[in-house]
């Protein structure tokens, strides 16, 4: 059997365009000779459309939708992910479904039993779970349907080892029925430490099963989420045959392999880096370019300082959106240092991105002399420092404003973990490029970007960190060094171990109390940041819910 691989990026909500896609993806497999197409996790409403499943519209027209695909499938078959209604008596309204579509109509119905509600999954709250275990029949091959959780009742879990999550193994139920082998469609989301487990996840379960596995995963950026795509065709001993593109739309046709059959036509992808900061640089390029092209928008503008985290960011999205819709502010003020000006102008005519130098010095001080009578008497501290943190996020805004740009964020996860930022200042933005990025890890991102030529001078990638905000200023005046609070906070945040943990791993017990102070007093910041681009499984946002207000450790 050939079967077409087709791994796309949707748009949550727009049934139309998500639906021409699976057109388009259905037409290409049959004309390259394709027995079945294999589409991804509710790809006719995109995932995750969250509560758009509410909408009695959304749900018929993906309805409505999924009849026209099957319409099409005459001469080839289909399996298409979409919201179906509950015919049961109880539960929720909607199941998460696979529909099977052949000789022109619907052919069956598998509904996810597996719901995830952890990290930023939530699915209990829309979908009831599927309790009926059937397979599918093609060409006389029985196909074990299974929807991305399926097959992920066994998984890593902390210091348990593998550990069971649910009380039901899907795939155990299907083998009751001699499938030949697995689908799997999926919708999951990048994240550096997670992706290998994914695939030792898919190849565990062809192994166990003793037969070939395909899985299917949606690509591109969805607000804070990127899906990566690497959709694969695994072999019943575990050789991974083929990998499709990584953060990129394709449909690729494939032979599943038969046993004993000459698999030299099949493309044997590499393994996957121990580093996995060439990775993060595509998914963050893709993260930036579907936030935009799928929400309209095109211009970017940043604060370009001088330091590593915005000349990050500036490479990123011109990269993601082009030079020409780059926008770049240098904002001095009396202590900004000259390099930092100069490195900065460096960078965007390398770049080749349009720049203005707009300083905050007169604005600083015709705030000091407003404020004065009634700071007099107070030696200047942080509130002087945010001020002129707030005067050049003014600014940032009004270009954004009266000339239609969106402003990224620049702040990388250890300063939003420790509050090192000021609210309605260097925290402001719509979009959040880096703030699932340690500060230790945005240095490894700008070598990268550095790798085929220089794009950050290395004057910026070698000075000390600084926010330039009063005198001879370094972040260690408030922070300890990075090198040792990365480690901290990689093992209190992704982690989640508590601080005798933590100190018991060889840190010493006041540095590891005062960065777990730091992060929890400043949950109430991050509760106002914009969407953060999520890279890692522990990122800021819909996957981590604390408390503003508690006093863990």
């Amino acid at each position: 059997m050939k079967v077409a691989l087709a791994q796309l990026s949707y748009i949550p909500g727009d049934i139309p365009f998500n639906k021409g896609k699976i057109l388009a993806a259905l037409d290409e497999a049959r004309t390259g000779g394709a027995d079945l197409a294999v589409f991804s996790e509710m790809a006719v409403t995109g995932y995750p459309p969250l509560d758009l499943l509410h909408r009695s519209d959304i749900i018929s027209s993906s309805l409505a939708a999924i009849n026209e695909i099957a319409s099409a499938c005459n001469d080839i078959a289909a399996i298409v992910g979409g919201p179906s209604p509950n015919t049961g008596v109880y539960g929720k309204n909607l199941h998460n479904s696979a529909f099977f579509l052949s000789e022109g109509k619907i052919k069956a119905v598998v509904s996810k039993t597996l719901l995830p509600t952890y990290d930023i999954f939530d699915e209990d709250r829309y979908f009831q779970p599927g309790s009926h275990f059937q397979t599918v029949e093609l060409k006389g091959m029985r196909m074990a349907v299974t929807i991305c959780e399926d097959i992920w009742d066994e998984q890593p879990f902390g210091d348990k080892g593998l550990w069971r999550l649910y009380g039901v193994t899907p795939l155990d139920e299907l083998m009751k029925d001699n499938p030949s082998f697995i689908i799997n469609i999926a919708a999951n989301p990048f994240s550096h430490n997670r992706i290998k487990v994914r695939e030792e996840v898919f190849i565990r379960n062809a192994m166990e099963y003793g037969m070939p596995l395909v899985s299917v995963n949606q690509t591109g950026g969805y607000t804070e989420l990127i899906f990566d795509g690497s959709s694969v065709l695994i072999d019943a001993d575990g050789t991974v045959l083929e990998k499709l593109a990584f953060c990129a739309e394709e449909v690729r046709i494939v032979d599943l392999p038969a046993p004993g059959c000459d698999r030299s036509r099949y493309s044997f992808p590499p393994l996957l880096p121990d580093d996995m900061t060439g990775y993060i640089h595509r998914a963050l390029v893709t993260g930036i370019r579907d936030f935009f092209s799928k929400g309209g928008m095109k211009k970017a503008v940043i604060g370009l300082s001088g330091g590593i985290d915005s000349a990050v960011v500036t490479a990123l999205a011109a990269e993601a959106l082009g030079p020409e819709n780059t926008l770049a502010l240098l904002m001095p003020s009396v202590y900004s240092s000259g390099h930092s000006v100069s490195d900065s102008v460096r960078m965007a005519e390398t770049l080749g991105i349009p720049y203005h130098i707009v300083s905050i010095e007169e604005a600083r001080q015709a705030l000091d002399k407003t404020l004065q009578p009634f700071f007099a008497g107070k030696e200047p501290d942080v509130t002087e420092e945010n001020i002129q943190s707030r005067l050049r996020a003014l600014i940032l805004m009004a270009f954004a404003n009266k000339f239609g740009y969106v402003l990224l964020n620049t702040s990388n996860k250890s300063e939003a973990a420790t509050g090192y930022g000021t609210l309605y200042g260097d925290m402001a933005g719509g979009l959040s490029v880096i703030g699932d990025v340690y500060k230790t890890e945005v240095y490894r991102l700008a070598r990268e970007i550095n790798s085929q030529r220089e794009i950050i001078p290395n004057a910026i990638i070698s000075k000390p960190p600084s926010a330039e905000l009063k005198p001879d200023q370094l972040d260690t005046d408030s922070l300890p060094p990075y090198s040792q609070l990365d480690q901290v906070l990689f093992r209190y945040i992704d982690l989640e171990w508590p601080a005798e943990r933590i100190i018991a791993d060889g840190f010493d017990a006041m540095l590891v109390e005062k960065v777990i102070k730091l992060v929890r007093t400043s949950e109430f910041k991050r509760k106002q940041t914009p969407p953060i681009l999520r890279v890692s499984s522990r990122a800021f946002g819909t996957g981590r819910r604390i408390p503003i207000i508690s006093h863990y450790r």
